[in-house]
């Protein structure tokens, strides 16, 4: 820069030199001249900047807050409906009925299907007119004794055979009821495939019934999440397909790993909803470590090198380079052990321009 100063002087002593002109022509030509050599000195300098010019680098900064960092485990599951079940018969026999369609709803207890059980029918009413009569010897008898009439034994064998009269009516009752078909659960039919006429046996031939209304999600999280992870954590429910997302915590955690899988059991329960179905696809965002005062920067503002991670912070408009130990990583954000402090002026974008002791220039907040 002095050099071309230098030259610029004797280039206007040397156009002073020369044959004397008048006045205001002589200052005319002199400002032109000024006018031209300033225009040279601007680009040469611009394409030959000097080595004692200062850079600067635009950049942009955030403040630094403590606020609460938390780090979460992600995992795929699935929706699950905590009563699903399937009606069996518990006898063998032909469907003579069908009550109920797919889609119904249904209570427990309910009679979803009936086979057939004539035989058992006559045997329950040869049962209870047999107790008709054994009910009518025994209050006869009954009467007798309250009169002093009759034996003893007499009474006691009138009152042993209706107790057992009505006890094997009980049993042939009870018999013909496993030839029907109840709902275990109150919910809603979800599989029928039974016909009239066809034979059912049990463990084979049966309705599904599903409650909708309360569902879960079933996960397998990995074995070396088990020490962080437990029954009453904080979890994120995303379902994509339902565009659906729930906040809640964690219902149940298994207390055995899997030694196949190297994983161990989560569930979730899930709230009434309209938009969730059993099996839909389900993400879970399972809290594992929270801090409520932490140090947290954006992860593209921390750098690498040999010695370490470091940042960059704006110390009175020069870069300041500044080495950090970083925690856990969770979602773009990083929690910072050591090295920032709240206040501290971070530099984010433009932090892989700059080195330590650079002037930097703040850009205003997008």
């Amino acid at each position: 820069m002095k050099k071309i100063a230098y030259i610029a002087v004797l280039s206007l002593l040397a156009a002073c030199g020369g044959k004397s002109k008048d006045p205001k022509t002589e200052l005319a030509d002199l400002k032109k001249q000024q006018a031209e050599l300033a225009q040279k000195i601007a680009k040469i300098e611009a394409e030959n900047p000097s080595a004692d010019s200062a850079k600067v680098t635009e950049v942009r900064v955030n403040e630094i807050k403590t606020g609460q960092f938390t780090n979460y485990v992600q995992i795929q599951g699935r929706i699950d409906a905590q009563d699903n079940v399937t009606a069996f018969p518990q006898a063998q026999g032909t469907i003579t009925n069908i009550y109920v369609k797919a889609g119904q709803r249904v209570s427990k207890g309910q009679i979803l299907a009936q086979l057939d059980n004539a035989v058992l029918k006559q045997q329950i009413a040869q049962g209870e007119a047999q107790l008709d009569l054994q009910r009518t010897v025994f209050q006869r008898q009954k009467n007798l004794w309250d009169q002093k009439i009759g034996t003893e034994i007499q009474y006691l064998q009138a009152k042993t055979n209706l107790e057992a009269g009505q006890k094997q009516l009980a049993a042939v009752k009870q018999q013909a009821d496993m030839y029907t078909i109840k709902s275990p659960i109150n919910g809603t039919v979800d599989q029928m495939d039974l016909k009239l006429g066809q034979a059912a046996a049990p463990g084979q031939t049966g309705i599904r019934i599903v409650n909708a209304d309360a569902l879960k999600v079933k996960a397998d999280v990995p074995e070396s999440n088990s020490g962080s992870i437990s029954q009453g954590a904080k979890v994120t429910v995303v379902v994509p397909d339902a565009k659906d997302s729930v906040n809640t915590t964690l219902t149940f955690a298994a207390k055995v790993i899997d030694p196949n899988s190297r994983s161990f059991a989560v569930e979730v329960k899930l709230p009434q909803r309209k938009t969730l179905r059993p099996n839909m696809t389900a993400i879970l965002k399972i809290a594992n470590y929270t801090n409520n005062n932490a140090i947290i920067i954006p992860v593209k503002a921390v750098q690498r090198s040999e010695n370490g991670d470091f940042v960059f912070i704006n110390n009175n408009g020069v870069a300041k380079k500044v080495n950090v130990k970083v925690g856990a990583t969770y979602a773009g954000q990083s929690e910072i052990l050591s090295g920032l402090k709240a206040g501290d002026s971070l530099v984010t974008d433009g932090a892989t321009d700059v080195e330590d002791g650079d002037k930097i220039k703040v850009l205003a907040a997008n």
